[in-house]
């Protein structure tokens, strides 16, 4: 039996994924924001001054990887770094004024990408999709 990719969920899922990606950083770009930095400042949004473990477990990323991303978003000027008050070793994450500025403007292009994506759905098939993933992601994970 031969691998078919438009049956194949986690193809799928994938392609999605990069074209999401993609439309995402057609709408943000011009704020000067990457969409990788994106789960980072929703998990932020969210609950400021977390530590990059706390945000690695949130949004389900390796620490390399995190680490990597958390430079750039500070030399960005998108977080900073305040040392924890009762472990020296860890470092809280908070974001800077400019990168609250952004919630706003960078949630709704995230909305406008959602509404391309999902253009010609009903509200039930939305609603399916969305269980549907969130029950793929909990299996996996």
């Amino acid at each position: 039996m031969s691998f078919r990719r438009g049956e194949s969920a986690g193809y799928l899922v994938n392609h999605a994924a990069r074209l999401f990606a993609k439309a995402l950083q057609d709408e943000i770009s011009g704020h000067g924001v990457w969409p990788g930095y994106f789960p980072v400042l929703l998990a932020l949004w969210e609950g400021d001054g977390r530590t990059q473990a706390e945000l690695a477990r949130t949004i389900a990323l390796q620490q390399p990887t995190l680490a990597h991303t958390l430079r750039r978003m500070q030399r960005d000027g998108l977080i900073r770094r305040v040392p924890d008050a009762t472990d020296r070793r860890a470092e809280r994450i908070h974001l800077t004024p400019r990168a609250r500025t952004l919630e706003e403007a960078l949630t709704r292009s995230a909305r406008r990408v959602n509404e391309r994506a999902l253009r010609g759905l009903g509200t039930k098939e939305r609603a399916a999709l969305l269980h549907s993933l969130r029950r793929a992601i909990e299996n996996l994970g």
